[in-house]
């Protein structure tokens, strides 16, 4: 098996300075990024999407009868490429018109000759264009920023996109306490690729990998990614694996415009437009508890405990704003790290309903204070921090605490588990670690299915597009994902699990509580 790796160093300092630079200065000013002034940013817009800059909507008139629909229905790059190479569907072969080539015909196009060109269909000689060429009615505003803009495309492709191939970055580290977890998701990927690629990749590209290992901290992690950026050429992530960087992708990334797909959300769900994640993140499964709860017992005048380490402050808060949405009037916040310095406790008669926030252990010592009190409020937690400590509760919490899962294994379809055994088949690994397995595996199906519908004049603007349109995408190993506006978690939800403590074993309640943004 063969990674393309991209190292974090180089041999020669200057490309180890220029990737730190470019970190430290906030990514301003990238190499190789293509500037535009504004007409020529109008101009790219109209060619690619059909959307004038004016109020006055660009018009296509096709067919000898000249029937009317709005530009953005055949936008120049439909037919001509996102690169203005022209893309030969069926009978139809538009031709190459990048300016270098139209301005070298015979007879050679200026501004006035394409001004005729869109708008009567005639070429500088006279001659008619293929009856397929729509006429466009535009603005001379517009036909100046499309005049504008045709003189910079060629030099106008999304880095990582050639004629046969595509490439993906990630980042996952080969050392340290995650180096096993890098491993397991960098085999899952190149198998899960090289399946794709077997059965002719996407749109005639094979897709390659690029693995950059993001280092011990934020500070190398943040220099890994502009070196993948600006050394990888990569067109967009794949699950990277950098907790360092969890809540920073969407800054790091936004300059570029590269979207990322694969790891869960940040702490507080704050990733920005760019990044998509299958499976909920920590604040969703909070959220999706706080709506369980709420269905549980009507909040009213109840009291809210939420119990939270210093560091979850800001999640602390979010889930007190979701809890008064949901009608309770009575919400405390409760940092039990700076309460236990100062000798604080949370235990009051009244207390009936408790989120917790943290470690496992840590809710061990929440409960056992508790039930010394003689209390037992329902608990609610996410089972990525709590679950392998509620089993050792005290048996008075038997039935009243609930944990937040973002998959459970009736999820997994048997084609869909079949799909992902013969992958691991393929990339000589077992069943350890399945969600981080499946996790990664789903990231991939997600952008294989972007890049499809992206088509082959993909850009990272219409891959973000068909991305946020997505809806119901069926893995066979989640839940159905799908996205939109202002919506970037597939599975926004998560299923409910009460625990049996005389028993010692968790209990599905059935329940699957989705998340609105």
């Amino acid at each position: 098996m063969k990674f393309l790796i991209a190292p974090t160093r180089e041999r020669g300092g200057h490309r180890q300075r220029a990737w730190l630079l470019a970190a430290l200065l906030g990514w301003a000013g990238l190499v190789g990024a293509l500037e535009l002034t504004p007409e020529e940013a109008a101009g790219r817009r109209l060619y690619r999407e059909g959307l004038g800059a004016g109020d006055t909507p660009v018009e296509a008139r096709v067919g000898s009868a000249g029937t009317a629909m709005p530009a953005s229905v055949l936008p120049c790059a439909g037919c001509h490429g996102s690169d203005g190479r022209g893309r030969p569907e069926g009978a139809v072969r538009p031709p190459e018109i990048t300016w270098r080539r139209l301005t070298t015909a015979r007879p050679a196009y200026d501004a006035a000759g394409l001004a005729r060109a869109l708008g009567e269909g005639l070429d500088p000689a006279g001659e008619r264009l293929d009856p397929a060429m729509p006429r466009f009615v535009m603005s001379w505003r517009d036909l100046a920023n499309l005049g504008a803009y045709l003189k910079r495309l060629e030099e106008d492709r999304d880095p990582g996109l050639h004629e046969t191939r595509l490439r993906l970055g990630t980042l996952l580290p080969s050392a340290g306490p995650l180096a096993a977890a890098g491993k397991i998701v960098g085999a899952l990927l190149q198998a899960a690729l090289d399946e794709l690629n077997q059965a002719g990749g996407i749109h005639g590209r094979s897709l390659e990998l690029v693995i950059a290992d993001p280092g011990p901290d934020r500070a190398s992690a943040e220099a890994a990614l502009a070196g993948l950026l600006d050394g990888g050429e990569v067109f967009a992530l794949l699950a990277p694996l950098a907790p360092a960087l969890e809540a920073r992708y969407g800054t790091l990334l936004a300059p570029r415009g590269v979207p990322l797909v694969g790891p869960l959300p940040g702490p507080d769900g704050e990733e920005g437009p760019l990044v998509f994640a299958p499976l909920p993140g920590l604040r969703e499964q909070l959220f999706a508890l706080a709506g369980f709860a709420a269905g549980e017992s009507p909040p009213g005048e109840s009291p809210a405990l939420i119990a939270y380490p210093p560091e979850a402050a800001r999640q602390a808060e979010a889930l007190a704003a979701r809890l008064r949405a949901h009608g309770w009037k009575r919400v405390r916040l409760f940092d039990y790290g700076a309460a236990q310095a100062d000798g604080e406790a949370p235990l009051t008669a009244d207390l009936e309903v408790l989120f917790f926030l943290g470690a496992g252990e840590a809710l061990l010592a929440l409960g056992r204070a508790l039930d010394g009190a003689g209390l037992a409020p329902r608990l609610y937690a996410s089972a990525q921090q709590a679950a392998g400590a509620a089993l050792r509760l005290p048996p008075a919490f038997s039935g009243r605490l609930f944990l937040a899962y973002p998959l459970l294994p009736a999820d997994v379809t048997p084609a869909g588990a079949q799909a992902l055994e013969a992958l691991r088949l393929r990339a000589g690994l077992d069943a350890q670690q399945p969600a981080l397995q499946i996790g990664a595996y789903s990231a991939t199906l997600l952008l294989a299915e972007g890049l499809k519908r992206a088509g082959r004049d993909a850009s990272r603007e219409r891959l973000l597009r068909e991305l946020e349109n997505l809806h119901a995408l069926h893995t066979g190993v989640t839940p159905p994902l799908g996205f939109g506006p202002g919506r970037r978690v597939g599975a926004a939800g998560a299923h409910i699990v009460g625990v049996d403590l005389a028993a010692g074993r968790f209990v599905p309640t059935g329940r699957y509580v989705r998340v609105e943004p």
